[in-house]
């Protein structure tokens, strides 16, 4: 087959392809690429189950999930967005982190379950009682004193809440206040 008629045929085809599909997939382009996914039992999937070549890090780390909803940069920055002011245990300051709270992000899935683990992309995957993390007020922080963060420092995905401002972990030393805030957040697992 000449190079012409290739690229006819494949043209040809092209028309083939529904115009929804092409433009979720321009959408979900534009969108950027996926920073978080949440899995378990929910009412608002956007994708299906693990796909062990396009979800990597989720194989290696043995998950296994049926459905779960993705959120890209741009979509957590739709979500009603919140600020906090936290004395950060790497250099003893307050910094301002915002992003969605963590309530916002369950409920655009329209989870229910009780136990959530927090995977962070080093693996380490802290669990914690939804009640417990909603009443410590935790957000999905997206920035740093107004930049976001970036992949190898603590984001580009950071749960975390203000401890200053609950008195039972502002009791303790800085550095045992955050054992439950992965930094570089990639995946929250809802279970019941």
């Amino acid at each position: 087959m000449k190079k012409r008629e290739f690229l006819g045929a494949f043209t040809g085809s092209a028309a083939l392809l529904p115009a929804a599909a092409v433009a979720r997939a321009r959408t979900a382009a534009a969108a950027g690429p996926v920073l978080l996914t949440v899995t378990g039992e929910m009412a608002h999937p956007n994708r299906g189950p693990l796909d062990p070549l396009r979800d990597q890090m989720m194989a290696k780390q043995q998950l296994a999930f049926d459905k779960a909803r993705a959120f890209s940069f741009a979509d957590l920055l739709r979500l009603p967005q919140s600020a906090i002011r936290p004395t950060l245990e790497y250099d003893g300051q307050r910094h301002r982190l915002a992003g969605p709270r963590l309530a916002s992000v369950l409920a655009a899935c329209g989870t229910a379950g009780g136990q959530l683990t927090l995977r962070a992309v080093d693996g380490y995957a802290p669990t914690i009682a939804r009640q417990e993390a909603l009443r410590l007020g935790f957000i999905v922080a997206t920035h740093l004193d107004g930049r976001p963060m970036a992949l190898g420092g603590l984001g580009p995905l950071w749960m975390v809440y203000e401890a200053d401002a609950v008195p039972e972990m502002a009791a303790k030393p800085v550095d045992q206040r955050f054992a439950a805030c992965p930094w570089g957040l990639y995946h929250i697992e809802v279970r019941a």
